[in-house]
């Protein structure tokens, strides 16, 4: 199963930040080695070029999902990961290309360096996007119900016969705590979507006791005390949310937390 994201200590990666790092990393890289030769730098501009990549995905994702956020610091709040893919690199291609026309000096490092950084993001990304789209059904994994009846998600998936978004979360985790209000509001809302809660890691009493704190009126809370499910999925970071179709299939993957704006772009994603 490929890996949807790395935890490092408290600190989680999805694997498409991982794979946006690591070609950063290897443009600065051949940028700097080829502008030694040429005594000029090509950083800044990197990093420039970034930025508003980043700048004009999240724009463009907010504007989107305008009327999902509530007020200016929500929409500018990054950690539930509403980025539009398509905005950010052409907008990056944009600036590069206008970076190239205006600096002469800069154009060999600065050209070598945006392309290796292109190529590497757009073969490594492609590569995981296929095998991304292979089948991938929802797993038979054994789970239990906070009755501590054995169920699975299949087995739901039969009984309700509609599209699911299952969120992996833990109480330790404050992302998951967060998001969890969007999640609950959404239940209410979306009767045709089968939302499932998979505890990860933690015994009956302890999610007893955080739902009984918090007051949080979820349905479909289950238990996996030894993780079953994260490693099968391939989801070593927390909260991650897994989308599937009403065919039982992977559609898409969010990590980390959730806004409305994007839980409903993958919602859209499943129906």
């Amino acid at each position: 199963m490929l890996q949807q994201s790395l935890a490092i200590g408290p600190m989680g990666f999805s694997l498409h930040q991982l794979i946006i790092g690591f070609a950063f990393l290897l443009a600065l890289l051949v940028g700097a080695l080829l502008g030694r030769r040429q005594q000029v730098s090509v950083s800044d501009t990197l990093f420039t070029l970034l930025m508003v990549a980043l700048l004009a995905a999240r724009l463009v994702f907010v504007v989107r999902y305008w009327g999902e956020y509530d007020g200016l610091l929500a929409r500018l709040d990054i950690r539930d990961g509403g980025f539009d893919l398509l905005a950010g690199a052409l907008a990056g291609i944009g600036y590069g290309v206008w970076a190239l026309w205006r600096s002469p000096r800069q154009r060999a490092p600065l050209g070598a360096a945006m392309l290796t950084g292109g190529l590497v993001w757009g073969v490594t990304l492609g590569s995981t996007l296929l095998i991304e789209q292979q089948t991938r059904p929802l797993p038979t994994t054994p789970l239990s119900t906070l009755e501590d009846t054995p169920i699975s998600l299949p087995e739901l998936a039969q009984q309700q016969g509609q599209p699911m978004v299952v969120n992996l979360w833990a109480s330790w985790c404050p992302p998951c705590i967060r998001e969890m209000p969007v999640f609950e509001a959404a239940q209410q809302q979306e009767q045709d979507v089968t939302f499932v809660f998979v505890n990860q890691g933690e015994s009956l009493p302890q999610i007893n006791r955080f739902m009984a704190e918090h007051g949080f009126q979820l349905d479909n809370v289950w238990q996996d005390p030894r993780n079953a499910l994260g490693q099968v999925t391939g989801a070593h970071a927390m909260p991650t949310t897994l989308y599937y179709d009403a065919q039982g299939q992977l559609v898409s993957t969010h990590f980390g937390e959730l806004s409305r704006a994007t839980l409903n772009d993958g919602l859209s994603r499943i129906r």
